[in-house]
């Protein structure tokens, strides 16, 4: 049996990240063979994260991957058991590489982004890997993906790492994307989905049951008043459009200057730069929802 030094052992920590003990025990199997002890240490993993697979996973992270032109962006939500490996820079830095996965992938589900490439292997294999390393339970909860063929994408995350979104522009000119004012516009845009978290981006995108829900509570409470139907009616419209300006993205006030809505900072980013900026959706994620 090969002797097992502790520059040996040292040696496939510092190349699997994996603990002390576990290396030593790979060594001991491998008989000191360092591609064999890798193996070992692989075959551990995948059995602890299957024992570790029916553990609750509350705590995560949601990531966003952009693509250098900003035409293509995919956002994760990665879920863990605990806030100490949810902020973990190891385990954010895998969720962005999931991430980039799905945006240049564009996986149908869950099932088929874990089968898709990456590093060495799989999502899946990877993601086991990392449930070896770490030590707790992980799970790719869901993704999404947006493009933005003629314009451009913008994103923000909360800083806790638990509300974020992408939000997708349409215009003319190539250069607008690399505009100093559009890329503010974008950032302030997606960060107003995360502050107000709006129904839409646009009136015509809210849909119809949203807006039949809303009507039915409105004429009821129209007709407490027992004016005439005629005046219920627009009474309910009137609250109706109240709805709107309040969960319509670009018609909602501007959370950072109540003198703007969404629209109006549009149409003057859109003068300086001289081209036609449009707020076309955007796709928000709550963690846990």
């Amino acid at each position: 049996m090969a002797k097992i030094s502790a520059a040996l052992v040292k040696q496939l920590r510092e190349m699997t990240d994996s603990p002390m003990m576990e290396c030593k025990k790979a060594l001991v199997e491998a008989d000191g063979d360092l591609d064999k002890a890798v193996d070992v240490l692989r075959k551990m993993g995948l059995a602890k994260a299957v024992k570790r697979a029916g553990r609750e996973t509350n705590e995560g992270t949601i990531a966003i991957y952009v693509s250098d032109d900003a035409k293509l962006a995919a956002m994760v939500e990665l879920t863990c058991e605990t806030d100490f490996v949810g902020t973990n820079g190891k385990f954010k830095d895998f969720a962005h590489s999931v991430a980039e996965v799905v945006a240049k992938n564009d996986p149908a589900d869950v099932d088929a982004l874990k089968a898709c490439a990456m590093g060495e292997g799989t999502v899946e294999s990877e993601l086991t890997e990392m449930i070896h390393v770490i030590g707790e339970n992980m799970k790719i909860n869901r993704f999404a993906r947006l493009t933005a063929e003629n314009g451009a994408i913008g994103c923000y995350i909360h800083h806790d790492g638990k509300h974020a979104d992408m939000v997708s522009f349409s215009f003319s000119k190539s250069e607008t994307a690399e505009a100093a004012e559009f890329k503010t516009f974008a950032h302030d845009v997606a960060m107003q989905v995360v502050a107000s978290n709006p129904v839409s981006a646009v009136r015509e995108d809210v849909p119809q049951d949203v807006i039949d829900h809303e009507m039915g509570i409105y004429k009821a409470q129209a007709a407490e008043s027992g004016k005439p139907e005629a005046i219920q009616e627009k009474i309910a419209l009137g609250k109706l459009e109240k709805f709107y300006k309040e969960n319509v993205l670009t018609e909602q006030v501007f959370v950072k200057d109540s003198n703007e809505t969404i629209s109006s900072l549009a149409k003057k980013v859109s003068k300086s730069l001289g081209d036609d900026i449009k707020v076309v959706t955007f796709v928000r994620f709550n963690f846990g929802e």
